[in-house]
Order: C-alpha cells, then sequence, then structure tokens
C-alpha cells in the first residue's frame, strides 16, 4: 500500500511538471514577447526603464505642456511594442534560415545509427544562436519528462511558425507511427528551402510596392523633422494655440492610422 501510494504521488508530480512546462501563462503576455524577441527578462531592468520614460515625460510635459507628456506616455508601449515585434520577426527569420542546418546534421546522425531523439538533441548542441538559444527551451522541456514532440509542439505555438510546426508533426508522426526518419526529415528541408526560396521571389516581385509604401509613411515625418530644423516657431506657434494643438493632435493620430493601413497592407503581400 505505501509503495502505490508512492506512486501515485510522483505520478501526479510529472504531470503537474508536464502540465507546467507545456501551458504557460496567459497572463504574463510581457514574458511571452520578451522570450520570443530573445530578451531576457529582468524587473531590475524593467523598473530602471520605467523610471526613466517617466523621467523623459514629466520633462517633455514641463516643457511643452501636459498634452505632449500625456501623448509620450501614451506613444512609448507602442514604441515598445513595435521595437519587440521587430526583433521577433529578425530573429525569427534568422532561426528558420539556420533550420535546414540543424536538420541536415539530424538526417547524418540517424544514418549515423543514432536515435531520433539522440539526433535531434545533438543537432541542437550543435546549431548557433538565435535557434540554440529557442531550442534550449525544448532541451528543458524534454529534461523535464515531455516527449520531445510535445516539446517542439510548444516551441512552434510559441513562436507560430508553420516551419516549426511542420517539424513538431514529423516528429509526432514518427513518434507514434514509426516510419524512416531521415526520409521525413529530408522532405522536411526541401520544403523548408522551397519557402524560401518562394519568399524571396514574391519579396523581389513587390519591392516597388513595399517602397512605396514606405515612402508614403514617412515622408510626413519627415517634412514635420524639416519644418522642426528650418523654422521651429512656425510648429511651436501652432502648439500654443488651442486649435493648432487640435490640429497637430488630429494629424498625429491620421499619421498613426495610416501606417498601421499601410503595415497590414504590406502583411497581406
Amino acid at each position: 500500500m505505501r509503495k502505490s501510494g508512492e506512486e501515485r504521488i510522483l505520478q501526479r508530480l510529472g504531470q503537474v511538471q508536464v502540465t507546467s512546462a507545456l501551458t504557460p501563462s496567459s497572463r504574463d503576455w510581457l514574458d511571452r514577447l520578451l522570450q520570443r524577441a530573445g530578451i531576457e527578462r529582468r524587473n531590475d531592468r524593467l523598473l530602471i526603464w520605467l523610471v526613466i520614460g517617466l523621467l523623459t515625460a514629466l520633462l517633455c510635459g514641463r516643457i511643452l505642456g501636459w498634452a505632449a507628456g500625456v501623448g509620450l506616455v501614451l506613444l512609448a508601449p507602442l514604441l515598445i511594442w513595435l521595437f519587440l515585434g521587430w526583433r521577433y520577426r529578425r530573429r525569427l527569420q534568422r532561426m528558420i534560415e539556420q533550420l535546414p542546418v540543424l536538420l541536415d546534421h539530424s538526417v547524418r546522425s540517424l544514418k549515423a545509427g543514432r536515435t531520433l531523439n539522440d539526433a535531434v538533441l545533438g543537432a541542437i548542441d550543435a546549431s548557433r544562436d538565435p535557434l540554440h538559444g529557442a531550442l534550449q527551451r525544448v532541451r528543458r522541456n524534454v529534461q523535464m519528462g515531455v516527449s520531445l514532440d510535445d516539446a517542439m509542439s510548444d516551441l512552434a505555438e510559441l513562436y507560430e511558425q508553420d516551419e516549426l510546426r511542420l517539424f513538431a508533426l514529423g516528429l509526432r508522426i514518427n513518434h507514434r507511427y514509426g516510419g524512416n526518419a531521415s526520409e521525413l526529415l529530408e522532405n522536411l528541408i526541401k520544403l523548408i528551402r522551397e519557402r524560401e526560396q518562394g519568399s524571396r521571389q514574391l519579396r523581389a516581385m513587390t519591392g516597388e510596392t513595399r517602397m512605396t509604401a514606405t515612402v508614403l509613411g514617412l515622408l510626413p515625418v519627415g517634412m514635420a523633422g524639416y519644418f522642426l530644423i528650418s523654422n521651429p516657431n512656425y510648429l511651436l506657434a501652432m502648439w500654443q494655440d488651442g486649435n493648432g494643438q487640435f490640429l497637430l493632435l488630429g494629424a498625429f493620430i491620421l499619421q498613426v492610422l495610416g501606417c498601421l493601413v499601410l503595415w497590414r497592407m504590406l502583411r497581406s503581400i
């Protein structure tokens, strides 16, 4: 009776570890954004940046008025979100470029007689950053008792990328039904390289459209910066007037909405 009770306790503990490893807290959205961007979360740094942002907003509010300080406070989270999104997309692109090399290393290890789990984990050790840093999450989950396909599925859902989902699906199919793992990985390498080639061709064909959207988004900002440098009293005089503040804030809101529309149009190409 004592032995069966201990086994039940260990089984429950193992289930709790697997659940906690694969089910991140939905409330900790900031940690998710930082993980996808490859930034280590440190509360002391976040506090320092928060204090710096508040002091900057107070300084701008003291010099330019309360509306400028409130606008800066509202604009700062948007700029941080855009920076994290840009860093995440750049990091993910480099990871997908490195993924065929990892799969090729796994195929060679499989042909040398190693198991699929050992081949993939060995390829993780031989990979380079940023893919190496992202796949450390998979290694930690496997060490905690999670199967390799579930750990890779968790990584794919974190980064929301089709290539990682296909990799996880291939591992799950091989784990459940067996088959030639090396042939499966070779087909996946071919698929990833074909998708990358198609993406580059699409970017080359839509280069003029993307450049036009970039010019349209940056032209009003450039004109406002030129006015501030050449004739700063022109915009400052408008800011001192109530109607001028209304016009400037309206122009800023329209500029942000226009940039968002152009960004959505570019993402749909």
